[in-house]
């Protein structure tokens, strides 16, 4: 478990974040989300024991990670954002290292390190210098350094920065394995991963938490959820009339032969009477279906909102 109580980070008269109030169970895969500067890498920085506090606290695991720093990071494992590394070592090198930091001896380090160079595919560069490989490399050497000593709460700023889509999904798939019997925060700026990813989103800006629940959650407060799309097949009829229907507030053209019918939030769903009205006017139709809804359309929304309430 951990806890984090009215988590306050001042620099001089500047407060990067105000009051944040969370707690995070094993099995939780958090998505924090935020434009920038909203304050996401102060508190992960403060979770992780690298900033104390202006006031509050963070528990990990009832221990205080002030009080009881030691004791408390054992349990973390933490990806910070741009992965510092030593540079002039190998792969190999680094991480045997960061084994031996973490206690790690004998067999269980010998095991331990084979399996995460497999889980994060660096076999094949584990003999050279890490300020000679790709960005896309050193991330994920800086995944296994967070992963090697089987932590209980993994920290992770950006995980798939800097990774090609084939990579993006296998390390998306590690933090879902992972996530079994630990608890994992991942701090994002790509919407997609909180869908793939995670099990509940943590919105904040200007230091502040303006949302926490699932990402079923936040889609439903997009002005799209159960909007219905229609993509017509071949010359595109006059659709014009489909704004008249019941329920239907707005009409989007995305292109001359797709349109989006947005609901009136009144409406559980316009589907049924915007099928019928496609047969009765015998439309050729190539698709047609319902709108989960857009995160990024949602993220806009309440943090533009936090934006203009602050200014």
């Amino acid at each position: 478990m951990i806890r984090i109580k009215n988590l306050t980070k001042k620099f001089g008269d500047f407060v990067a974040v105000n009051q944040l109030n969370f707690e995070v169970s094993p099995g939780d895969i958090v998505g924090f989300l935020g434009p920038n500067g909203a304050g996401k890498s102060t508190t992960m920085k403060m979770i992780t024991g690298f900033l104390e506090p202006s006031s509050g606290s963070v528990e990990i695991h009832d221990l205080n990670i002030i009080k009881h720093p030691i004791k408390a990071k054992k349990l973390l494992g933490y990806l910070p954002e741009g992965a510092p590394a030593y540079g002039d070592m190998t792969v190999a090198q680094f991480l045997t290292f960061i084994a031996q930091v973490r206690g790690l001896t004998g067999k269980y380090k010998k095991e331990r390190l084979a399996a995460v160079v497999k889980q994060v595919e660096l076999e094949q560069v584990l003999d050279r210098q890490i300020d000679n490989l790709s960005k896309g490399f050193k991330r994920r050497v800086g995944l296994a350094q967070a992963i090697l000593h089987d932590p209980k709460v993994l920290i992770l700023d950006e995980p798939t920065d800097g990774l090609d889509p084939n990579q993006k999904h296998q390390v998306r798939k590690l933090i879902q394995n992972l996530s079994k019997d630990k608890i994992v925060i991942v701090s994002t700026h790509i919407l997609e991963e909180v869908s793939a990813v995670c099990n509940r989103a943590v919105i904040i800006a200007s230091g502040e938490k303006l949302f926490d629940g699932t990402p079923e959650e936040l889609e439903q407060k997009s002005k799209f959820n159960q909007a219905v799309t229609i993509e017509f097949e071949g010359t595109p009829p006059d659709f014009s009339q489909l704004r008249l229907a019941p329920g239907v507030i707005d009409m989007i053209e995305q292109s001359s032969s797709v349109v989006t019918l947005v609901a009136h939030e009144s409406y559980d769903s316009l589907f049924p009477q915007i099928f019928d009205m496609v047969q009765t006017h015998n439309w050729s139709v190539k698709a047609m279906y319902l709108e989960k809804g857009k995160l990024d359309d949602v993220f806009r929304q309440i943090t533009q909102t936090q934006s203009m309430e602050v200014a």
